[in-house]
């Protein structure tokens, strides 16, 4: 129950919201003119009538977009779209010179921030939001909600007040190009924290820039190991440090800046976000390998969830630091003092407001799929046995959210992070009821693996509360308290993984930077597909898809004229999204003796008499047994009904980006098909769903059943007439559901999910007729397999050969809430 009372709370529309106390804060430049960006382009562009300009029509327009996304080969209207955005530098260590190529910081911040398509969206001071009114629970989720910016912000005003903080976020990550001789690119990205995240997390909103590539040498021809590390570090600060230049001024004296609806603000960009994997963290840190790039626990602590620890503490280091000129050995020394390696002028030695240790943010990506789930895998793997996983894996009821591993999930090497988070939605599920080595009973396992998932799902809300955030504690606790069980089985002999370790810092990080999807490098990971290619020819053809991008954006904006205004609110985690069926049925007529032997809608004839006389008798309350004698005189006047295939779910607009309606969710029934390919079948798919009886809420089941979908029609338009009062006919689309036993009243205290039956009455499925606006969205049942998966279960009939299910919490962030 405290979950859900927590989760009330983060979803509260009436957020109170305390702005910072000096107003002067994020404010504009009074008296100065206004130009919008959209204009100023369309004077540059040469036209102030043909929007197309410099192109002569549409039709030209569209064929020089076409041949510059068309990829990095094509070389149409080069002269044209020319641009010297990159910059490409020799940097020279020990000697020895390296190319990078790099833009002006400073532009790009520019771009970024005076982007029309942002302006409207732009945060431009730090708040502190609320869930109730007596500012008791504390809401976290864009950046300008968390500590920093408001600590920041007042730091500043002591020299500059009024000024507006550009949150600077930087993120790398070292990506292997395969058609390049086996070289790696190393990209560093952009973006600004006064962008919503909501928008920075799309790749198609342009909101990342790829500020450079950083020389990928790995200097083989340096002997000595120690050496060489030493060398690659100083390289990489050097780089860095000559792209980050520009920030030391323009974050401590500021610089005037439009946003792209032409309002000036006095700008102060300041380096706030390091987001990278852990090589990159102790690469940018200068921290050792097998410590924590945050805090000084020791490295036989790093498995410890009590062990105490201290964040670095920067002014120390920045002390050892300064004793570069006092000779070898006293540097070494002193920076060994300060727990870090010696490193000839890290980039972030002076830049204004900076502390790296701190700006080394969460990395859901690397540190959890691709870090803690990546080992449980392993280790569950050698716990229960790669064939029953397996064999387990590929008799999982289908859902839209699932995807199905038809030759298991064990054998697999070099999984990505979104196939880490598809095995995640199911991983529980299909360990419960295994058998463990030496007959150990299977709670702590189960509780260990539960922990691990529950802080995974938690640490990725869009919106946390002061009271949410203890949940985080709470889940990994629970892991911690629970791991022993992977020792007695002889798989691990301690937890001394930094990527572990790290998730006691995400509570701290989420309360001073707001949620982790404000720094995530899975948005950049996304990237690496244009990027994969060689650094100089891969920079030229970025500068002219981005001229590209920016022309299509100026032609949109005079083509659609004004919008409304936003108005900006907290991400909600309710599952907001809006039920769409097709225009026309799949089926125009099917007979209702087929909607029995090929459908499985065994009593439709039944269950649709007893929807019409409940429906014919509105206001009265009728018995079962009057309602069964009052069904027992309906004559159905046709014979066959229009069916629906589908039910989808797509997403909406709320908070008012602009955002393109996708599908978040989906129910199947239909029969088996033939399929094109001569002599194959498609398998029917009946889909379990989540029912709303009309009282249910966000938070919890009461009030919801779960039912499998085996019919969506529609009772043909001439016989409503004669079946239903005129003040009362039916809805378009009814659903013929059969149904399971209701939630139970408790989680199972093990793996903490609902154990659910199919409801049978006389040995036969009780069925009913529903109206389909009462789905409320598809739920995913895992099968009790027992100790062992019987093998003649599939996919297909699965949910037909079970008796006994569990009710998935972990297919998307909404089931986890709701359900958890």
């Amino acid at each position: 129950m405290k979950r859900r009372a927590c989760m009330t709370q983060v979803r509260q529309d009436n957020i109170v919201v305390v702005p910072y106390p000096d107003a002067r804060a994020g404010k504009p430049i009074t008296g100065r003119p206004t130009h919008c960006a959209n204009a100023t382009y369309g004077l540059d562009a040469g036209s102030t009538v043909n929007i197309y300009a410099p192109f002569s029509s549409q039709m030209d327009w569209d064929i020089a977009k076409w041949a510059k996304l068309h990829g990095s080969s094509s070389t149409a209207f080069t002269d044209l779209l020319e641009i010297d955005g990159f910059k490409r530098e020799q940097i020279i260590v020990v000697g020895e010179a390296f190319d990078v190529f790099h833009r002006d910081i400073i532009e790009c911040i520019k771009v970024l921030y005076s982007d029309p398509d942002f302006a409207d969206f732009l945060i431009f001071a730090p708040e502190r939001h609320y869930a109730d009114e007596d500012q008791t629970v504390r809401l976290f989720h864009d950046m300008h909600t968390g500590q920093w910016w408001w600590d920041t912000q007042r730091a500043l005003d002591q020299r500059r007040p009024g000024a507006t903080i550009i949150p600077i976020i930087i993120l790398s990550d070292k990506t292997q190009v395969t058609m390049f001789r086996n070289k790696s690119a190393y990209p560093v990205y952009l973006t600004i924290g006064n962008i919503p995240k909501e928008i920075r997390r799309k790749p198609s909103r342009r909101a990342h820039i790829l500020l450079a590539y950083l020389p990928t040498t790995r200097l083989e021809h340096i002997a000595n190991k120690a050496s060489r590390r030493r060398t690659i570090s100083n390289l990489y600060h050097a780089c860095m440090s000559r792209i980050l230049a520009p920030l030391k001024t323009a974050g401590t004296d500021g610089l005037v800046m439009s946003s792209g609806d032409g309002v000036e603000h006095h700008c102060h960009p300041l380096f706030a976000c390091f987001a990278g994997d852990y090589p990159e963290q102790l690469l940018a840190t200068g921290v050792k390998a097998m410590e924590c790039p945050k805090c000084d626990i020791p490295t036989e602590e790093l498995g410890s969830n009590t062990a105490p620890f201290e964040i670095l503490d920067l002014h120390a280091v920045l002390d050892a630091l300064s004793r570069i000129d006092d000779g070898d050995l006293v540097f070494v020394q002193a920076c060994h003092e300060a727990g870090i390696k010696p490193i000839i002028h890290p980039y972030w030695e002076d830049l204004p407001h900076a502390n790296i240790f701190q700006a080394v943010t969460p990395d859901v990506l690397h540190q959890l799929y691709q870090g803690l789930i990546k080992h449980l895998l392993g280790w569950l793997t050698q716990a229960c046995g790669a064939a029953e996983i397996d064999a387990r894996c590929c008799r999982l009821p289908p859902n839209h959210h699932i995807r199905i591993f038809m030759k298991g999930i064990t054998s697999l090497s070099r999984l990505s992070g979104t196939e880490h988070s598809q095995i995640c939605r199911f991983l529980l599920g299909i360990i419960i009821d295994t058998r463990l080595p030496g007959n150990l009973a299977s709670s702590r396992l189960l509780k260990a693996v539960r922990g691990l998932l529950d802080f995974l799902y938690l640490a990725q809300y869009p919106c946390h509360s002061s009271e949410t955030l203890l949940l985080l504690d709470e889940a990994r606790a629970l892991f911690h308290d629970n791991k022993e069980i992977f020792i007695d089985l002889g798989i691990r002999t301690n937890f001394n993984l930094p990527k572990l370790h790290s998730g006691r810092h995400y509570l701290t990080m989420i309360r001073t930077f707001g949620t982790t999807d404000n720094y995530n490098t899975e948005y950049t990971e996304r990237l690496h597909i244009d990027l994969a290619k060689d650094a100089y020819c891969m920079t030229k053809w970025l500068e002219r898809k981005e001229k590209i991008a920016c022309h299509e954006q100026f032609i949109k904006w005079h083509l659609d004229g004004d919008r409304a205004p936003h108005h900006p609110h907290p991400p909600d985690l309710r599952f907001d999204c809006t039920q769409q069926l097709t225009k026309h049925p799949s089926a125009k007529a099917v007979p209702i003796q087929k909607l029995i032997t090929n459908y499985g809608a065994t009593y439709f004839r039944q269950a649709l008499a007893r929807y019409i006389a409940q429906q014919q008798n509105p206001n009265e309350v009728i018995t079962r047994q009057h309602l069964e004698n009052l069904a027992a005189g309906i004559h159905l006047p046709f014979h066959a009904v229009p069916v629906y295939h589908k039910i989808k779910w797509l997403s909406t607009d709320a908070r008012g980006h602009g955002d393109p309606l996708v599908t978040v969710d989906s129910i199947h029934a239909r029969p088996h098909r033939n399929a094109r390919r001569e002599n194959d079948v498609v398998p029917a798919r009946f889909d379990t769903a989540l029912i709303n009886d009309g009282t249910g809420s966000f938070v919890g089941v009461k009030g919801f059943r779960v039912g499998q979908i085996r019919l969506v029609f529609s009772i043909p338009a001439s016989a409503t007439q004669f079946l239903f009062p005129p003040t009362n006919q039916p809805p378009k689309h009814l659903a013929y559901v059969e149904w399971f036993t209701p939630f139970p009243a408790t989680l199972d205290p093990r793996h903490g999910m609902y154990k659910i039956s199919r409801l049978t009455k006389s040995g036969e499925r009780v069925a009913s007729i529903i109206l389909v606006s009462n789905i409320t969205r598809s739920i995913h049942l895992m099968p009790r397999f027992g100790a062992v998966a019987l093998r003649h279960w599939t996919v297909n009939n699965v949910l037909e050969e079970c008796d006994t299910f569990f009710v998935n919490c972990y297919i998307d962030r909404h089931s986890f809430v709701m359900l958890r």
